[in-house]
């Protein structure tokens, strides 16, 4: 596996924390290194939030400017907030309606279409990746972790058919 940076970035109540969770829980379950921080204490609810991971043998949680392998936007706006994510080499994809110079998924649209629940756009990204093969785990890893953390049958629907939703996309 190459070591992996990546920026997750979007608005508190997004679900940026819990994408962040459950990519560091599928690396640790797969025994690899996992570095993560993100900023939220300070975040109101709709306010920017950010999270760093790193899988693989890094020091540091945080990403330097330019470094991230992969950038998560579960908000268009924030690529004017965060863009010292996006390098030369990062794989830049957006949650928005409409076009734009990088990846874009209307992953809202596909959440609410899929699941009934706009909310559930993050899983919906977090499949998409998975799909593509952007990250370092499978999607079937990714899924069991999803399940694991996932606190009531009903939640695990949901997450279940928003992921899924994104890995057809893909």
């Amino acid at each position: 596996m190459e070591p992996q940076q990546i920026g997750i970035s979007g608005l508190g109540g997004q679900g940026v924390l819990f994408i962040t969770r459950i990519l560091a829980e599928t690396a640790l379950g797969l025994g690899l290194d996992v570095l993560s921080s993100e900023t939220h204490g300070m975040a109101m609810r709709g306010g920017a939030v950010i999270s760093h991971l790193k899988v693989g043998p890094f020091h540091s949680p945080l990403l330097r400017a330019g470094r991230a392998d992969l950038a998560l936007f579960l908000a268009e706006e924030n690529l004017d907030v965060h863009p010292y994510l996006i390098g030369a080499r990062t794989q830049v994809i957006v949650n928005s309606e409409k076009p734009g110079t990088y990846e874009i998924i209307d992953a809202g649209r596909i959440a609410e279409t899929s699941v009934g629940r706009r909310q559930a756009a993050n899983l919906v990204l977090l499949g998409y990746v998975a799909g593509k093969g952007y990250l370092f785990a499978a999607p079937d890893d990714i899924a069991r972790t999803i399940e694991a953390m996932s606190r009531s049958p009903r939640v695990l629907e949901t997450n279940r058919r928003a992921f899924e939703a994104g890995l057809a996309l893909a």
